[in-house]
Parts: C-alpha cells; sequence; structure tokens
C-alpha cells in the first residue's frame, strides 16, 4: 500500500506525477495477487458504504409501511439504469486512461479524464430531464398501482434532481482507479454512504423543528451525500494533476472523448440493460402482489451488499488489465483474470452459506408482515447460490472493456439477461411460482458463467498469437 499513501501525501503536480509513475510499476511489475489484494480491499469498504445507501433507505423506508416499502422497490430498476450509465461510462473512463498511463502518456490522459467528465455531465443530465418528466408513464409500466405511484414521485422527483451529484464522483473515481489510486474513491464513497445513514432518520421521520417528509426525505438525504463527494472528487482531480480545470474547447473535446465512446457506450449499453431486465422481472413478481415486490425489493439491496466483493474486483481488476495490455504484458492480463474468478467463485459461495444460515434474522429486521418475511426467506436461500456464477460474468464483461472489446461485454450482457435470465425466470415462475423465478435467475447465471470464461480465454489465446506474430 505504499503506492496508495503517496499518492494522498503529494498533490502537487509534480508530486502527483511521481505518484503514478510508482503506481504504473506496481501495476506492470508486482506480484499480481498482492496488486489485487491492495486495489480491492480498499473499494471493499468504500462500497459496502456506497452500497448502504440503498439498504438504508430500504431500512428507514421499510418503518413507514408496506406501500412505501414496495414504492422504493419500484424504483430499483429505474435508478438501476440511471447508475449503469454511470458505470458503462466509468469502464471506459478507466479502460481509456489505464492504458494511456500504461504506455506513459499522461498528457493525454488528463485532457481524456476532462472529456469524460463534461460527457457525463451532458448525458446524465438529459437523461435526468427525460426521467423527470415520464416517471408516471414508466412505473405504471412497471405495474404500479395508483397508491404506490404516489410514494414514487415523491421519492423519484426528487432523484433525478440529484442524479448529476451522482455521476460525476462516479466518474472521477473511475479516473483515481485508473491511475492505481483506490484507496481514495473508497474513502469518498465511505463519506457519503455514513452522511446518507445520518440524515435518513433524520429527514424522513423528522426531528425537533424539522419535519418528517417520509419517502421524499430518504432521497433528499441521498442528493446531499452525493453533493459531498463532487465537491471532494473534483478538488483532488485538480490538485492531482488529473484533469484540466477548464471546459475543453469543442475540437480538444471531440478528439479526446472518441476513446470513452468507443468502450463506454456499449459498456454503458451493457449495463443498462441490467436494469431493464430487472424491470420485466419486477413486473413478472407483482403478479404475485406488493409482499412479493417488496420482498424482491429487499433482496435486491441485500444482493448488493452480498456481492460488494465482485463489485469492487470489477472495478480494480479493469485498470490493472489495461494498465498491462497498454505494456502488451498479455500474459499478466490472463493471470490477473484468473485470480479474479478464482476467488470471487469461492468468496461468493462462503457468502452464500452465511446467508442461508441468517436468513430468518434478516428477513425479520426489514419487515413485521410475515408473509413478506417468509418470501425474502426463500429469496435469500435460492437467489444468493447463483452470485458466484454472476461474479465470473460481471468480472469477464470488466476484462473484456479492459482490453477494449466493448462489443462482446455487450453480446454477452445481452445473451445472460435476455436469452437465459429472464426467460428461465419467467418459466419458472408458470411452473413453480416465485420459487421457480428464483430457481431460474441461478441457473441463467451458471450457463452465462461457463460461456464467459470460455469466450475470454479464447480471446487471450488470439492476442498472445498476435503478439508471437508480431515479434
Amino acid at each position: 500500500m505504499i503506492h496508495v499513501k503517496i499518492a494522498n501525501a503529494f498533490l502537487s503536480r509534480h508530486h502527483s506525477m511521481s505518484t503514478a509513475s510508482i503506481t504504473t510499476n506496481s501495476m506492470l511489475e508486482g506480484n499480481i495477487k498482492q496488486t489485487l489484494m491492495n486495489m480491492t480491499l480498499p473499494m471493499v469498504m468504500g462500497m459496502l458504504m456506497l452500497m448502504t445507501f440503498g439498504l438504508v433507505d430500504t431500512f428507514f423506508v421499510s418503518l413507514l409501511g408496506t406501500q412505501e416499502l414496495a414504492a422504493i422497490s419500484f424504483t430499483f430498476p429505474v435508478t438501476f439504469t440511471v447508475i449503469s450509465l454511470n458505470i458503462g461510462l466509468g469502464i471506459g473512463i478507466s479502460a481509456v486512461i489505464g492504458r494511456l498511463l500504461g504506455s506513459n502518456d499522461h498528457a493525454n490522459a488528463r485532457l481524456v479524464a476532462t472529456a469524460a467528465l463534461m460527457t457525463v455531465l451532458c448525458l446524465v443530465g438529459l437523461l435526468s430531464v427525460i426521467g423527470f418528466l415520464t416517471i408516471d408513464p414508466i412505473f405504471i409500466l412497471l405495474g404500479a398501482s395508483p397508491e404506490l405511484l404516489i410514494h414514487i414521485h415523491d421519492y423519484m422527483s426528487i432523484w433525478y434532481i440529484g442524479a448529476i451529484f451522482l455521476a460525476l464522483p462516479m466518474s472521477g473515481n473511475s479516473v483515481l482507479r485508473a491511475s492505481g489510486d483506490t484507496k481514495t474513491p473508497s474513502m469518498i464513497m465511505a463519506a457519503g454512504g455514513a452522511i446518507n445513514a445520518l440524515l435518513d432518520p433524520l429527514l424522513i421521520f423528522g426531528y425537533g423543528p424539522i419535519e418528517g417528509m417520509g419517502i421524499k426525505g430518504a432521497a433528499i438525504a441521498t442528493a446531499i451525500a452525493w453533493g459531498v463527494g463532487l465537491i471532494w472528487v473534483l478538488i483532488l482531480l485538480v490538485k492531482r494533476n488529473l484533469m484540466i480545470p477548464r471546459l475543453l474547447l469543442p475540437r480538444e473535446f471531440l478528439m479526446n472523448v472518441k476513446g470513452i465512446f468507443t468502450i463506454g457506450i456499449p459498456a454503458a449499453g451493457a449495463n443498462m440493460l441490467t436494469p431493464i431486465a430487472v424491470g420485466v422481472v419486477t413486473a413478472i413478481v407483482a403478479d404475485f402482489g406488493d409482499a412479493a415486490v417488496a420482498a424482491w425489493g429487499v433482496g435486491g439491496r441485500l444482493e448488493s451488499i452480498a456481492c460488494i466483493i465482485m463489485l469492487a474486483l470489477s472495478m480494480t481488476l479493469p485498470p490493472l488489465i489495461s494498465q498491462n495490455f497498454g505494456a502488451n504484458k498479455i500474459d499478466r492480463v490472463y493471470s490477473a483474470y484468473k485470480t479474479a474468478i478464482v476467488f470471487i467463485l469461492c468468496i461468493q459461495l462462503v457468502i452464500f452459506s452465511l446467508l442461508y444460515l441468517v436468513s430468518d434474522y434478516i428477513a425479520n429486521v426489514f419487515t413485521n408482515d410475515v408473509s413478506v418475511a417468509s418470501l425474502i426467506i426463500l429469496f435469500m436461500t435460492i437467489v444468493p447460490l447463483g452470485y458466484g456464477a454472476q461474479g465470473v460474468v460481471v468480472l469477464t464483461n470488466s476484462a473484456f472493456n479492459a482490453i477494449h472489446k466493448p462489443m462482446a461485454a455487450l453480446i454477452l450482457n445481452t445473451l445472460r439477461l435476455f436469452i437465459f435470465f429472464v426467460p428461465f425466470c419467467y418459466l419458472g415462475s408458470i411452473w413453480y411460482g416465485l420459487m421457480g423465478l428464483f430457481v431460474g435467475a441461478v441457473l441463467a447465471n451458471t450457463v452465462m458463467a461457463a460461456l464467459s470464461f470460455m469466450w475470454f480465454r479464447y480471446q487471450i489465446k488470439v492476442l498472445l498469437q498476435t503478439q508471437v506474430s508480431k515479434n
């Protein structure tokens, strides 16, 4: 972790460039297992706090009642669509900047980072305006009842306004990770999660002169937390000379945004397919009643925590692969990929076992409704079994993007979601109800894990053959 400490200690231009070379050396020459661990551990802690945004919101909103809990469960596919756009663009940012740093091109890396932030500002701003204007028709399409629409509108009208406060910190953190610094992004995410957790009960239920705002208060707390992260990350990027502190001229912007779009747009598309598929399955679940939707929503929030290590690896693996890809070290690319795959299969099996054992307790934490609790338990004893296989698919997607093969990642995600996940869940629900739907999700992930691993291994063989022919 020496390189991370140096990165945090020296913030001037000269020192930030020295830091970049130290982190690059670690990424290109250091022990792969140790480097991945050093990068991933801080990310796990930071993402754990970040993921508490949804989980803490869900917990406090659940205290308002089953309708409010069902309402916030309906918002997940839509909010995750916006978040997925940010994740996809972040993948493009990390891949392009990581490759530039791996080839020691720091000047262009700064230009690309600035162009990326400008792009995110425009795209997320536009998406938020469209989302704000279409709240009612979108959630009616998802199956929300008129009673739930009132609560959904209260939450989403604020959430869309604050979405830009989320987008820029996420993209800024991608720049920091591409440079090898995962500790600082984790601190920013942790601070945001803590602020949200502190403000949620205050704004939802009120205290003293502050009047409780119900579900709307949860959205306001989240927007404030994101705003703090926005200010923090922009200051750091400027001080470390990882971006240019001005708007780029049109010609500069167009020259440097091309790589982000080439990888980021397909990656964003791949990520945005996930909430679309989840939305379809949520509509299927809605046929089983509000209790089923509430349980499905809680399960989704718990999934984000249970898969925290997988998600952290999906953010730390690409910079390591990208820099080695830029340095033409294909053997290290494959070694990093295999290390991550083996680890995630083992750790997710352990996590499934733990969730199985404590499912009763967790269900009772989130609801006093017996029917909802029983469905949460059913979810936790089946769905997490497939998280390891899901991790293989997620990490393979990240690896494809890191070696600048975004279309392969897009195809993989499309196959997983619409050839396997949605059909398997639908057929399972018809034949065996909610239990069949949950089993269908596990089977879909398992099939795609095998296909994903074989495809990436083939791609590595192609790269190695190309490398040999050039030599």
